[in-house]
């Protein structure tokens, strides 16, 4: 059996842009996504800049054709307009054609909804049909519904790491025969519950997010939907489908350092990126380009930093780059989004900027690639790290 997935449809939506051309047109031209706070309401509006989606849930819910009395909450509708894009993408017209599965994940699921309305459910039972929102599943069961998807429904969240672990099991789902096609990734939208949850941690910036400067002071929060369809061998050749990419390797570790930090020599990272590798029988040599996770805090891109060197060798790091500058830490859905970038990327044979940085870091020596970049692409290696140190890394190749 092949060790390569392939990859027939994608679909995203993020604060720059609505669909994956136009993500693709602001990552070539440096346009991002972050700025004030106008969709909802918090003490920090004017203060803390996000990667918001200026699209309202009402604008959302036009979008997709919903009928306005719903309960869906903003993690779902962001995910059904990734989903949906992804299976026409592929081409799918009957989703239940083939054993297939949808393999969501999310973070803050319907917190948003929840705490706008949590302290007046008795009082507006109108309201209450929104408290069976609140759960991570509940997303992924909406946007099941609207794709019609009658096959198996599962939802993941490990935090950060939420959305490549989506497509980690997506993957073994097809390589064990259990389904023939799986749509996978991840959803989530701000709330005040996150952004208030961060700033406690105090590893948001003031600013503007500047991943893998020395003078990083911490992330800002984003907001995005993306999914990818995964299909057999068997159902490519049977349909003669356009492979986008494959998905050549994955791996998923733990350093079992903290609660929110990284270890300080990166050992969950080194060790997802290291069994990616090993399941896609590649050399190291072989990357042309890494996708770091890079958040911009202190910690991780130490961490990230310091596991990159221990697994490619002192000036031997493929050319990397965040594109967290641009969409903001989209936390459950960011593996999601960034594999659609690596897939941009390897079709357009080009690493896209990282922005805003100005000094390279005092531990070690490596400057991310900070301008477009035209290069021949073939494997692209991309990291997402989550709280309680799960680490996952997945490769795509052409």
């Amino acid at each position: 059996m092949s060790q390569k997935i392939a990859i027939t449809g994608m679909g995203i939506i993020s604060a720059i842009g609505n669909n994956v051309g136009e993500n693709f047109i602001s990552l070539t031209t440096s346009k991002h996504g972050i700025s004030d706070i106008e969709l909802f309401e918090t003490r920090h509006a004017g203060n803390i800049k996000t990667g918001e989606i200026k699209l309202s849930n009402e604008a959302l819910t036009k979008k997709l054709q919903l009928p306005e009395d719903n309960n869906f909450t903003r993690t779902a509708l962001l995910g059904m307009v990734a989903a949906k894009e992804a299976v026409e993408s592929a081409g799918i017209s009957d989703v239940n054609e083939y054993k297939t599965g949808l393999i969501s994940s999310t973070s803050v699921g319907g917190m948003d909804v929840t705490e706008k309305y949590f302290y007046t459910y008795e009082d507006f039972p109108e309201k209450q049909k929104y408290i069976n929102s609140h759960d991570a599943g509940n997303s992924s069961l909406a946007i099941a519904e609207l794709l019609g998807l009658k096959g198996m429904v599962s939802t993941i969240s490990t935090a950060c790491s939420s959305a490549a672990n989506a497509i980690m099991m997506g993957a073994k789902l097809i390589k064990n025969g259990v389904l023939d096609r799986v749509i996978v990734g991840g959803t989530d939208s701000l709330s005040k519950f996150t952004l208030n949850g961060f700033n406690t941690l105090m590893i948001l910036t003031d600013s503007y997010n500047t991943p893998f400067d020395n003078d990083r002071k911490g992330l800002n929060l984003g907001e995005a939907a993306a999914f990818l369809v995964l299909e057999s061998d068997e159902v490519v050749k049977k349909e003669n489908k356009k492979v986008l990419a494959y998905l050549s390797g994955y791996g998923n570790a733990n350093d079992a350092h903290h609660q929110t930090a990284s270890s300080e020599n990166g050992q969950g990272a080194f060790l997802a990126m290291e069994k990616a590798l090993k399941v896609s029988g590649l050399d190291k040599e072989n990357i042309d380009y890494i996708n770091v996770h890079g958040t911009a805090t202190p910690n991780n891109d130490l961490s990230e930093g310091i596991a990159m060197i221990r697994i490619f060798g002192e000036n031997q790091v493929p050319e990397f780059s965040s594109t967290k500058a641009f969409t903001g830490h989209t936390l459950a859905a960011a593996a999601g989004i960034e594999a659609v970038y690596s897939i941009l990327a390897m079709q357009n044979n080009v690493i896209f900027p990282n922005l805003n940085f100005k000094t390279k870091m005092e531990e070690f020596d490596l400057t991310p690639v900070t301008e477009l970049k035209e290069k021949n692409i073939n494997h692209v290696l991309s990291n997402s790290f989550g709280f309680g140190g799960n680490c996952s890394t997945l490769i795509f190749s052409k």
